[in-house]
């Protein structure tokens, strides 16, 4: 049935990767392709058309913007009104079907484009890690956690695994509760700061990058002020385990972290205890907290090592997605003596240990034994990190946490227990997981057991002096 008054005939051909137009798309004469398309399309833009042709999918560009992927057929927008064709019940249905094949090929490349923005971002933009919303918390059982998006099962199509990935990206992002995008470049106030001098790096003598560009923190290396500003409104969690008497050295940590740690930020310390009576109260700045998590004890010291990697898991799962951007996990029998900030954040960070930081990998005291999970041979390996400084962003340190007590739970099932416990398992991890930002031994060190060398201009956490066969045996 024809139309009546002014009618026209638009086409939308969709290019494949040759440049070949497919089967045209019948748009109604009473609309502007660009009303028909809608909000929906319009949003769904991608700046490279070349990366839309060579994709085969169609670019969700809005009608009559500039050049894309999408060409549109016979007429020019300024002669729709004085077009002429028709339109019935049977295109109405083909219109439709071909819509939302459109759509789903345009979320699909807006979802891959997205998706490698975000595996490519730098450690510094990649800033505000989203937390879970509890509209979101039925994805969170489903998967455990938001950083898994990647791995959600394909049996369902690949098409339908994008979706549901941008509808959650979509319910997050509008939330309104300032979970930013994890590429979201920040906004940072105009600030008075030294001009970097290409020619004259501020350390020539030490490595401020690895081989994957992940920085090497040092002092020298960063502005707090810029780094504050960009981290303003994150949250972090510390996790600490006084367990058994290693409760006696709650009360120098949470003291010295408040002087040194974040200054000026949010943060939670998670103090997992079996002796919640025996938690210090300690006078907090604003927008800080103590929170007392009830754990168990064990007899062993290394089982208490080890069971750590467990808890953390369990409750990053469980709490932390929800409450806070980053956990930054630490041994508890430790003071902070200078500024430990915003500078170490990063999706995952590991520490050099003091102690083998200038050795080669031979000397490194790695698991050596092929049958443990966390088996490294003489010929491989980065660096050497301690198990007392670790972190990330919450998904990121449930990852590492859940696969280096899974590794140990493989090994207890076999009678095997790694040399360094928890710390070997550590190691193996971030050999195969480079970790986004490396902390020099400025951020761990031991006063009585090494001479400080000139290289390290500040020692910002240093172990406090101990029996440890008295405190770990009781």
């Amino acid at each position: 049935m024809q139309n009546p008054g002014s009618a026209g005939k638009w086409t939308a051909r969709h290019l494949d990767a040759s440049g070949a137009a497919h089967r045209a798309i019948h748009v109604p004469p009473s609309q502007s392709p660009a009303q028909f398309l809608g909000k929906e399309h319009q949003v769904l833009a991608v700046s490279d058309p070349a990366l839309c042709r060579t994709s085969g999918l169609l670019q969700g560009r809005r009608m009559g913007a500039a050049r894309g992927p999408v060409e549109v057929g016979t007429h020019d927008l300024s002669d729709w009104s004085s077009c002429e064709g028709r339109r019935d019940s049977h295109r109405a249905d083909l219109v439709g079907a071909r819509l939302r094949r459109w759509r789903r090929g345009s979320a699909l490349l807006c979802s891959q484009a997205v998706g490698s923005c975000c595996c490519k971002c730098s450690n510094v933009f990649n800033l505000i890690p989203r937390r879970q919303t509890e509209e979101s918390q039925s994805s969170l059982e489903a998967h455990h956690l938001q950083g898994q998006r990647e791995g959600l099962p394909l049996s369902q199509g690949e098409n339908g695994v994008v979706l549901q990935r941008l509808l959650l990206e979509k319910k997050e992002s509008n939330e309104g509760d300032g979970h930013l995008d994890t590429c979201r470049i920040p906004e940072v106030p105009r600030l008075l700061y030294p001009k970097a001098q290409l020619l004259k790096p501020s350390r020539v003598d030490v490595l401020v990058m690895t081989p994957w560009f992940a920085p090497i923190i040092w002092d020298g290396t960063f502005d707090s002020a810029i780094l504050d500003a960009q981290f303003r409104d994150t949250t972090i969690g510390l996790t600490v385990f006084a367990i058994k008497k290693y409760v006696v050295f709650l009360r120098l940590f949470l003291e010295t972290a408040e002087k040194y740690f974040m200054v000026g930020h949010k943060v939670t310390y998670y103090v997992f205890t079996d002796r919640p009576a025996d938690v210090p109260q300690i006078a907090l700045r604003a927008g800080r907290q103590v929170v007392v998590l009830h754990v168990g004890s064990y007899r062993r010291w290394q089982d208490i090592s080890m069971h750590r990697m467990e808890m953390i898991s369990n409750f990053s799962r469980q709490r932390f997605l929800h409450e806070v951007d980053y956990l930054v996990c630490l041994d508890v029998d430790m003071k902070f003596s200078d500024h430990v900030g915003v500078e170490i954040l990063a999706p995952l960070f590991g520490t050099l240990h003091p102690v083998f930081y200038a050795a080669d990998r031979q000397s490194f005291t790695y698991e050596r034994r092929p049958l443990s999970r966390a088996y490294i041979p003489r010929d491989e390996g980065d660096f050497y990190y301690a198990g007392g400084f670790f972190g990330g962003s919450v998904p990121e340190v449930y990852r590492l946490t859940t696969a280096c007590h899974q590794a140990m739970a493989a090994d207890q099932a076999q009678g095997i227990e790694a040399i360094w416990h928890d710390e070997s398992h550590l190691n193996r991890y971030l050999l195969s997981h480079k970790p986004s930002k490396v902390l020099s031994p400025e951020y761990l060190w031991d006063e009585q057991m090494l001479q400080r060398p000139p290289l390290l201009r500040k020692l910002r956490y240093v172990a406090v002096p101990k029996n440890h066969g008295e405190i770990r045996n009781r």
